[in-house]
């Protein structure tokens, strides 16, 4: 059933679109005042609700903002200001001239900045409520308003018309005009840019909202709803909505120092104590624009979001700078403006061969520097690209992908970013005479052996023979002892075989589980508990604890422990240990704090578009891992949002190998009974058809689905009985170019059908009946990734129905 577009269209006109509002209460400013910039003086111009205040702010030693800002918050955010180019010191003032001119003046006299308003008939200023200072004239008309200047900020019931922009601060604490702005268009789209930096570079679109040559105003109104309408008042884009009441909030909406705009809002209550903004809010897409704003500059010429020879990596806080192993902050003030080698480079003379042993690489996995390359090879090993980029003088950077490609560039290199959606690794030339890590913030040294370093000191403090020959004897007694001491106390309990995995005793387990009363969920066979081990620092785990009454249990244990147990990626639920005592079977998980992904995808409310897309990505890359990349081939068996789980950051891990099946390298396919959960089970297995590592590309395309529209496989409760099976549906709605149908109160994926079509393509590539027809988890990677195109895919109608 197609959503009601043109109701909801309807409804958010009439909901959210300003209209006059209550006549505010003014307190005039007359003629002739003034305002004088005094340290540790809060005189100020305050709006008669007190919310808001115009005045001076020390922001520097010895440096003055003329600003607007909350004033009934702790935190006195600052939401405008005139002079953040050119601060003034103690003794400026601003004054209301008689002739009606607004003007900043410094302690000197000197003219800093003003409104040019002289002769439009000025009778009076005010600060109003909703955080906007007026000049005024006799008939309360504003001839000037803080609104039509935005600096950073936009607040609600402020407008921007076409040309209207916003520009960053250059630093968090730098009022001066930065990097970024956000502009509404001559041409009716809404833009995040760059501005000219460095270098005078040009301007760069890094997002932005196609309205072509309809886009007429950028409305934030008091409901927290930001959209594009036209000329005519008509709703063009949303950039957020909301269904909850903002009247006991402040809101604004900021182009931060680091190019994202972000929407905030703050409690009114006066009981709150916080010293910022306690949350970024939104709910129909994510709470900030760009969602990513490390891969999505992508500059020709420029540093990318954190400036030459840096690397950008989002983090719970939001984007941060890093440089890497042998570099450091050109303005550790000011970390966009890139980093700075600390190492002498490999020179080009004669002796540039030799001095290859000096050099070595850091490498960081999930990281890339798009741009600059200068040479490219395709189809190499690893090892391979490592040793040309040694060898090369010029070489300061070697990025090596999955399909064996190796980009050389020289410095400085842009455009720097560390992802979990990005692909392959990048290697950083750099000397070996450098111990320190300079990463994040912090220092990692790195750790010499131990018994080198001892052995090394024994030789150079001997002085004689004797001691030549007893110094180290002795060194080596005592560093194996220790070893052996530190191997007892780290590894209590066996392990087996080829597998680091603890074995704990069942005691330890009761104990961690307080009896086992905490309950995280169960299956047919299996309840999974939360547990804190008090021997691992109080680590939060998952006990999984196997029914004994099941007669196949045992086998699903050690299927479990066996497929899992020599696994380690970063989209798999890592099994830390194990307990077989008697008749118990106890699997001991890491805790996924944020549960399965079935939750995630069908509670409230709706995950935003670009955290599905992501997970989608992090299950197929899990898998592509599985399949392809262990030493013995995993096929899982039982893909679906329940043995998906989501870790702190929402990143995806698969789970539960209960069922699942190894294969030898050597061995493509099995033959075993049905396995799996109705509705994702593969057509060959109730055929009774040799199984291969397709099961599981088709039970991801069946989940892929689920993920894209937010909806389960098959719900009974639907009126039409054609909507019942979401394959069958999703492939009806795609031949008729009707996909939108499938979609409820989903703007961001609406706005992205593109995007979408191309998902519901390859998902029904994956669920083909024939499985030679489906492609390998190493194709659906790289076709979500955009590597490669997805061609139209046939019609699985014939066979999806027969299998519920």
């Amino acid at each position: 059933m197609a959503c009601p577009l043109k109701n909801l269209l309807f409804f958010f006109l009439f909901t959210f679109l300003p209209f006059p509002t209550t006549a505010q209460t003014y307190r005039n400013i007359s003629l002739g005042s003034s305002l004088t910039a005094l340290k540790d003086d809060n005189s100020s111009w305050p709006s008669p609700s007190a919310e808001f205040a115009f005045g001076f702010r020390q922001i520097a030693k010895d440096g003055f903002l003329l600003a607007i800002w909350f004033d009934k918050i702790p935190n006195q955010t600052i939401v405008w200001s005139a002079n953040g180019d050119n601060l003034v010191p103690k003794g400026s003032k601003v004054e209301l001239t008689v002739d009606g001119e607004f003007i900043l003046n410094d302690a000197t006299g000197k003219r800093i900045w003003c409104t040019q308003s002289a002769g439009s008939g000025v009778a009076y200023a005010s600060m109003l409520n909703t955080g906007n200072f007026v000049l005024a004239n006799g008939n309360s008309s504003n001839v000037w308003e803080s609104f039509s200047y935005p600096t950073d900020t936009i607040l609600p019931s402020q407008t921007l018309n076409q040309n209207g922009i916003l520009y960053a601060r250059y630093t968090a604490t730098n009022y001066s005009t930065g990097r970024f702005l956000f502009s509404l268009k001559p041409d009716g789209n809404l833009v995040l840019a760059t501005t000219r930096f460095p270098q005078n570079t040009p301007n760069q679109a890094y997002w932005s909202v196609k309205n072509p040559n309809i886009g007429f105003r950028f409305i934030f109104n008091e409901s927290g709803f930001m959209y594009v309408a036209s000329k005519n008042g008509s709703l063009l884009s949303t950039i957020s909505s909301n269904t909850v009441s903002m009247q006991d909030f402040y809101q604004r909406a900021t182009l931060e120092y680091d190019g994202v705009f972000r929407h905030y809002v703050y409690p009114k209550s006066t009981s709150s104590s916080a010293q910022r903004w306690p949350k970024v809010w939104s709910t129909s897409s994510s709470p900030f624009v760009p969602p990513n704003i490390c891969t999505s500059i992508m500059e020709s010429t420029g540093g990318g979001a954190c400036g030459l020879n840096s690397f950008c990596t989002i983090e719970e806080q939001g984007p941060t700078c890093q440089c890497p192993n042998g570099y450091s902050f050109i303005d550790p003030e000011d970390e966009r403006r890139g980093c700075k080698q600390n190492f002498a480079p490999q020179s080009c003379g004669e002796t540039s061969k030799e001095e290859t042993d000096l050099f070595e690489f850091q490498e960081l996995n999930y990281a890339n520097c798009w741009g600059g390359d200068y040479a490219l090879f395709e189809g190499v090993p690893e090892d391979w690209c490592r040793q040309n980029c040694l060898d090369d003088c010029f070489c300061a950077v070697a990025v090596y992908n999955s399909r064996g490609q190796c980009y050389k560039k020289r410095l400085p290199f842009s455009n720097g970013a560390i992802d979990p959606n990005i692909t392959g690794k990048t290697l950083i030339k750099v000397g070996k005479q450098n111990s320190t890590v300079k990463w994040g913030g912090g220092s990692i040294t790195e750790k010499k052996d131990n018994k080198t370093l001892i052995l090394f000191g024994s030789i150079i403090l001997s002085g004689s023979g004797v001691l030549n020959f007893l110094l180290p004897l002795i060194t080596y007694l005592v560093v194996s002892r220790a070893y052996s001491r530190k191997a007892r106390v780290c590894q209590p309990y066996p392990v087996i075989s080829g597998m680091n995995l603890k074995h704990f005793t069942y005691e330890e387990l009761n104990n961690a589980t307080n009896q086992f009363k905490e309950e995280l969920g169960r299956g047919a066979s299996a309840i999974v508990f939360i547990g804190v081990l008090a021997s691992d620092n109080g680590k939060s785990v998952a006990v999984k604890s196997l029914d004994t009454s099941v007669r196949e249990n045992d086998l699903e244990f050690k299927a479990e422990v066996s497929a899992i147990g020599r696994t380690n990626h970063r989209n798999l639920v890592q099994l830390l240990g194990f307990c077989y005592e008697g008749e118990h079977r106890i699997l001991v998980y890491e805790f996924m704090s944020n549960g399965s992904l079935a939750g995630f995808l069908f509670g409230e409310p709706m995950p935003n578009w670009y955290q599905r897309r992501k997970i989608a990505l992090e299950i197929a890359r899990g898998l592509l891992y599985l399949h392809e990349e262990c030493s013995s081939q995993i096929v899982h068996c039982d893909i679906k949002p329940q043995n998906i789980l989501l870790d702190d950051s929402l990143t995806a891990r698969i789970s539960d190998f209960g069922l699942a099946k190894l294969l030898r390298i050597d061995q493509t396919l099995t033959t075993t009974g049905i396995r799996g959960t109705k509705g994702y089970v593969a057509p060959e297995w109730w055929k009774r058809l040799p199984i291969t590592a397709k099961v599981d590309i088709y039970s991801y395309g069946i989940l892929l689905l689920e993920i894209i529209f937010c909806r389960k496989h098959f719900e009974a409760k639907v009126e039409d009985e054609g909507q019942m099976i979401l394959a069958d549906w999703a492939y009806d709605c795609y031949k008729q170019n009707k996909l939108h149908e499938l979609f409820k109160n989903n703007d961001e994926a609406m706005h992205d059908m593109k995007m979408v079509e191309k998902y519901v393509m390859i998902a029904i590539w994956c669920i083909q009946e024939d499985p030679s027809l489906r492609p390998t988890m190493k194709k659906v990677a790289l076709m979500l990734e955009g590597t490669i195109e997805v061609s139209a895919p046939p019609d699985p109608s014939s066979f999806i129905s027969s299998i519920l």
